[in-house]
């Protein structure tokens, strides 16, 4: 797993402004923190992608290069990560784009719920790279179920995670029920709690960024 806020950055003022239940009041720069932080996970993880050598006309001369090989697939699991996934948008402005709609549904028993999934659809996801995108990583269960979901489409040649804010649980949980995704986080929190919510966290992203459902 890849921790954008192991080290100190400006990535540490964004996620305390994301927290802050003042500045939350102010869904735009709520909704604008959110991209900023996946502008930066969009960054850290074109790093691991691969490029091929190229060049460049100037107007005076030629300039060695590099472009990016790969087709990237966004996904964003809705509604909760259109912010985030404009800014990888913003870095992956040639990407192809896939949308899935799921949350959470009816409690099974007190310790489970239900992931719902009503909505998807995606371009042909055969040898390319796909990025799930969620801003808040709580117990997995959901990219879990999307990923698998996605295949369908395809079979990636590679597959990331990215979200703001993850849970130790959640963590644990993809990297034993999908190790073949890596996963690239902005902040890990403490724990989830009984109704499985990241602690401290910062409340429902979905409601914070669009309004109360």
């Amino acid at each position: 797993m890849f921790l954008l806020s192991q080290k100190p950055s400006i990535v540490d003022h964004f996620i305390a402004e994301l927290r802050d239940s003042d500045v939350q009041k102010d869904r735009m720069r709520f909704r604008r923190n959110i991209e900023r932080v996946g502008e930066l996970l969009a960054y850290e993880i074109s790093k691991s992608l691969i490029y091929r050598s190229t060049s460049v006309e100037t107007p005076l001369g030629k300039a060695p290069s590099r472009s990016l090989l790969q087709t990237v697939v966004l996904a964003p699991i809705l509604r909760a990560g259109l912010p985030l996934h404009q800014g990888f948008l913003n870095m992956f402005d040639k990407a192809d784009n896939a949308f899935v709609g799921a949350y959470r549904g009816h409690n099974l028993k007190d310790d489970e719920f239900e992931v719902e999934m009503d909505y998807i659809t995606s371009p042909d996801l055969s040898g390319k790279t796909l990025i799930l995108i969620d801003p808040m990583l709580a117990t997995g269960r959901s990219l879990e179920k999307v990923y698998h979901a996605l295949l369908r489409f395809g079979i990636p040649a590679q597959t990331h995670i990215a979200s703001v804010i993850a849970s130790p649980e959640g963590v644990d949980f993809l990297q034993k029920r999908v190790p073949q995704c890596r996963l690239w986080v902005g902040a890990l929190d403490e724990r989830l709690n009984e109704q499985y919510y990241i602690v401290p966290g910062l409340g429902d992203a979905g409601d914070l960024a669009f309004g109360s459902k």
